[in-house]
């Protein structure tokens, strides 16, 4: 397995090197003079203000702000040389840009990873009794790539002393020299109360290592984790390590995520989980998760618990240091799949957003242990008109828009409906343009499925797999009433069904605009509960 990580992403990284040479840096013409609309522009989501982004790294909350970092090459629209492009905000919803952070060295390019708050000055790099930033990310040894050796990738400091407006690296990177091993990297750092020590989680080929430290610079290893668990189907990337309470009780459990690429559930890129405990040194699954776990070990993409069953939302991680008196765990993931990422049809201006913000709880289900993911509530205040829709049966298309006077392409939909008297059911939401281009999310009450539907969601040319087949989630709620809650953007679609339950993500490229949002009932009959359209703003 380990040879086959190894060879997927030497090839990899060949074929994006390759990539890189036929698209470059395009300033757009004169006569698109509105900010930031672009054909297939995301209006609410965070994109670069230009060229290429991936992962979202360095995200730490500070003195009222988020800061977003991200993988950003700033000379084209493809992957390329990584620096850390940085963003605030004060609501996770409206962004403002600033200044590149960190920029590729001689000991390499600027990979993914994280950043924190060191309130207690452990690391000696604060200034003026302030607490200093901390970011922690590894550096890409190109030179060493090209000849062949395994130890071209390390982790290494940077710190910040004027709330993460300028940071600087420490003199003595890399804190965590590479011990001879390929893929060693995209660390995640987070202070433990209970064992008193900052914790590093980060990749390793196809598993996790755990590190200690007592002030960031100086680690000890501690473990490893993930060899025998989980989704195998590539290479390991961009782990999260951290507490959660179990809703509705005191008890606390450990979660773990860690995105994989390929080996997802629909194809290409996408993030597992693991539920367990750990005791400063040692991550151990909760052993009902682990029996999920086990159930088919011959089937390696359903032999995980998956945290989006769409296609596109991947390398997502947790805000660091949110305010105890908040208590929310916060999500954010890279909106696309590698795949297809780098030849999205977007070029010449720009490549690649973000998912919403998101929460995560733990609960305990029937099924064990489950994350359930729904989108912040700072997103409420983007909704500029609301339309309810009337309680009543459905057995045949309703268009939304034209009954309900819905316009434009910026929606939030929230539904409630049952199928349970009727039969099999099949419906669903779609939205479309006056082209005939067409996105649905569809449920099969006979197969308990959802299926996202892009394959005549407009421009696919550029990729034989983007939309060759819808994709298909199970429902995991055994709820009579099924719950829909939805975010379309110019260019995507967030499913979050049952309170979080399942969640789907996918982008799509109408050649025009989609304008036209409909309940669709191709079997049966849906009995409406409740539910209500929102148009939505902006926020560039």
């Amino acid at each position: 397995m380990k040879r086959i990580n190894q060879l997927f992403f030497l090839l990899y990284f060949l074929s994006i090197l390759g990539c890189q040479s036929n698209e470059t840096a395009s300033e757009p013409p004169e006569e698109m003079d509105t900010y930031y609309q672009e054909p297939h522009r995301p209006q609410f989501h965070f994109s670069p203000d230009s060229m290429w982004m991936n992962d979202p790294n360095g995200m730490v909350f500070y003195d009222g702000e988020y800061h977003l970092h991200y993988q950003f090459y700033p000379d084209s629209t493809v992957w390329g040389p990584m620096h850390w492009g940085h963003a605030v905000s004060k609501d996770m919803v409206h962004w403002e840009h600033l200044p590149i952070s960190l920029y590729p060295d001689p000991l390499g390019y600027i990979f993914s990873g994280s950043a924190v708050v060191d309130w207690n000055n452990t690391s000696g790099l604060g200034e003026n009794e302030e607490p200093p930033l901390i970011a922690i990310f590894t550096h890409h040894d190109t030179t060493g790539l090209r000849q062949g050796r395994v130890d071209y990738q390390s982790q290494s400091i940077a710190y910040s002393n004027d709330k993460g407006r300028t940071w600087t690296k420490y003199e003595g990177n890399p804190v965590v020299p590479n011990p001879g091993s390929r893929d060693f990297r995209d660390p995640k750092v987070i202070w433990d109360d209970d064992s008193d020590q900052w914790v590093m989680v980060f990749a390793e080929g196809d598993h996790v290592k755990f590190y200690g430290s007592p002030d960031m610079i100086n680690w000890t290893f501690l473990s490893d984790f993930g060899e025998e668990w989980g989704s195998h189907g590539g290479v390991w990337e961009c782990p999260d390590l951290f507490p959660m309470q179990v809703q509705g009780s005191d008890e606390k459990k450990w979660v773990l995520l860690l995105s994989i690429n390929p080996g997802g559930p629909n194809g290409g890129s996408a993030t597992q989980y693991f539920v367990g405990d750990f005791d400063g040194k040692t991550f151990t699954l909760d052993p009902d998760f682990a029996a999920d776990l086990t159930n088919e070990p011959t089937d390696t993409v359903e032999n995980a618990i998956w945290l989006d069953y769409g296609r596109d939302n991947y390398a997502g991680v947790t805000w660091s240091d949110i305010p105890e008196e908040d208590g929310r765990r916060l999500f954010l993931g890279w909106m696309s799949n590698w795949n297809y990422a780098n030849r999205v049809p977007t070029h010449p201006y720009w490549r690649s957003a973000m998912t919403v913000p998101r929460t995560l709880e733990l609960h305990t289900t029937s099924q064990g242990y489950r994350l359930m993911t729904q989108p912040v509530a700072e997103l409420k205040q983007l909704r500029a008109a609301s339309h309810p829709i009337t309680a009543r049966p459905v057995t045949e298309d309703v268009n939304l828009s034209e009954q309900l006077g819905v316009e434009g392409s910026l929606l939030e939909v929230e539904l409630e409906l049952s199928v349970a008297n009727s039969g099999t059911t099949v419906f669903g939401i779609q939205m479309a343009n006056d082209k005939g281009e067409h996105y649905t999310i569809f449920y099969n009450s006979e197969t308990r499925e959802f299926y996202s539907d892009r394959t005549e969601a407009g421009k696919k040319d550029f990729s034989d797999i983007f939309a060759e087949q819808p994709h298909v989630a199970p429902r995991a709620s055994e709820a009579e009433n099924i719950k829909l809650h939805l975010f379309f953007d110019v260019a995507s679609a967030e499913l979050f069904a049952d309170d979080g339950a399942t969640v789907m993500t996918e982008i799509f490229f109408p050649t025009e605009d989609f304008t036209k949002l409909s309940l669709i009932v191709e079997e049966g009959a849906v009995d409406i509960k409740s539910g209500t359209v929102y148009e939505l703003k902006g926020i560039w």
